[in-house]
């Protein structure tokens, strides 16, 4: 038996992505989900980036940065300071 990991790039957009992550075990010839879905979305901001570098391989981060381009598309949140 083997558990393999699989990822799948959803909703890609110039601005964000959500990362689906499965779990799949081979028994018996047959492939079968162990747990339940794993879903992360992340905004292509230099913080979002910095997110996506730490949790995918290179193969998905530049399959992501060929379509977020150079630079940012999305501001960082800002905290307002009270008065």
């Amino acid at each position: 038996m083997e558990l393999k990991e699989k990822i799948t790039l959803d909703m890609l957009t110039k601005d964000s992505v959500s990362v689906l992550r499965q779990q799949f075990l081979n028994y018996n010839g047959e492939e079968m989900q162990v747990g339940g879905n794993i879903r992360n979305a992340y905004m292509n901001s230099k913080s979002g980036r910095e997110q996506l570098r730490a949790v995918l391989s290179d193969e998905y981060y530049n399959a992501v940065m060929a379509v977020w381009g150079d630079n940012p598309t999305v501001d960082e949140p800002t905290t307002e300071s009270e008065v």
